[in-house]
């Protein structure tokens, strides 16, 4: 006899679907109590600062919360204008724009010059490709 007898293997799943069936509505799934936390911070996010670094080498500052108005700065009190803005507002980026014709040094050197003087949350902007 060469054909495989598949009713005992017929009988065996019936006989498991009558018991998955009888024992499903006794299985009481569980409720799981949250921690519940107090009201988030009302205050929306604020808007990064920019530190634009243009192709002359050059710095200006843009506060983006104040408008789109850019302002000429000095390297020297670059890093002073930024601390005393991260005062006011602690959670602030402060982002960093270089022009694409800038050399990368120059963008690396006013990230490298804002970490020695410990601003906080530095990143880079870049413009996403189409």
């Amino acid at each position: 006899m060469n054909q495989i007898n598949v009713v005992p293997y017929i009988d065996v799943m019936l006989v498991l679907l009558v018991i998955f069936m009888v024992t499903a509505p006794m299985i009481q799934t569980s409720n799981i109590d949250l921690p519940s936390v107090g009201k988030a911070n009302s205050q929306p996010p604020v808007a990064p600062l920019e530190v634009i670094v243009r192709a002359d080498g050059g710095l200006a500052l843009r506060d983006r919360s104040k408008g789109d108005q850019e302002q000429a700065i000095e390297r020297s009190e670059l890093a002073a204008r930024l601390k005393s803005a991260q005062a006011r507002h602690p959670q602030q980026a402060v982002l960093i724009a270089g022009d694409r014709s800038v050399r990368y040094e120059a963008v690396l050197n006013v990230m490298d010059e804002l970490q020695r003087q410990q601003v906080a949350k530095i990143g880079l902007l870049v413009k996403p490709s189409k």
